[in-house]
């Protein structure tokens, strides 16, 4: 009988353990880079453009796709991530780099709500429908599903723009794909939403043409607002990724195609 109990007992407890394992993974928010300038993990391949995947949350979300179609696939082969299991596609501004992929992933999975800016092309947004998706422009800051924001269609830069915030217990999470409406404005923007410390920041600063001066200007700027992390890339500019890397030390998050970023819910 008691040899019948431990047996028991040890198989409960190898239960518990597995369950333990298996059920980890939902206590956390993970964001993939698929495409980028940069190369992270070996096999992956770079472009210019921005694209990632956001899991752990109420629906899985794709930011952007890139500038072209095979290599976004491509990345996302490599990555083992599937696009049927996308359920929502979020757009941050219509340039190519950022909706050239979109095609290519309607191919393999139309069945999703892509939200855009309110701005958007009737092209673009006929593209959506003639693809069997559904066209939700976004004008005004919104909730995109539980923990998930959009900044709103943010307006006076050379093109409408959305950026992602995520709410996670380390603090937000900005999530950019060009910040044509400046960057410092973007994480103000997160700011006045949100009564949480900003965690990090990452994606496009689109400061290629900025000055050290400049950049260093931001980065104080940054430092005021107390972003913790920061993970410049794309449309950045190498010196000016160098500059941030420098300034945010151990607190700089090197990005590229195959990054896998973990937040606690």
């Amino acid at each position: 009988m008691k040899r019948l109990f431990l047996g028991l007992f040890g198989l409960m407890m190898i239960f518990s353990l597995l369950l333990g394992l298996f059920s980890s993974g939902t206590d956390q928010i993970k964001v993939t880079i698929l495409y980028d300038n940069y190369v992270y993990a070996e096999g992956t391949k770079s472009d210019w453009g921005y694209a990632c995947l956001i899991e752990g949350i109420e629906k899985t979300i794709l930011f952007d796709t890139g500038t072209k179609g095979e290599i976004l696939m491509h990345n996302m082969r490599q990555l083992d991530v599937d696009p049927q299991k996308v359920e929502m596609v979020v757009i941050s501004h219509e340039h190519g780099d950022h909706t050239g992929g979109l095609p290519a992933f309607f191919r393999e999975n139309s069945d999703v709500s892509v939200y855009h800016p309110a701005s958007f092309s009737e092209k673009f947004v006929q593209g959506v429908k003639m693809a069997g998706a559904i066209s939700i422009p976004v004008d005004e800051p919104v909730k995109l599903c539980e923990g998930v924001f959009s900044t709103g269609e943010m307006k006076g830069g050379p093109i409408e723009e959305q950026s992602l915030i995520l709410e996670t217990s380390q603090g937000l999470v900005v999530i950019t794909g060009c910040s044509h409406q400046g960057i410092v404005n973007i994480v103000r923007k997160a700011r006045a939403m949100s009564d949480k410390n900003i965690h990090i920041v990452f994606g496009g600063f689109h400061l290629l043409q900025h000055s050290d001066e400049a950049v260093n200007q931001i980065i104080a700027q940054f430092k005021e607002m107390g972003v913790v992390k920061c993970g410049a890339t794309h449309c950045t500019g190498d010196k000016q990724i160098a500059l941030f890397e420098k300034a945010y030390g151990p607190n700089f998050v090197q990005m590229g195609v195959g990054r896998v970023l973990a937040f606690p819910k």
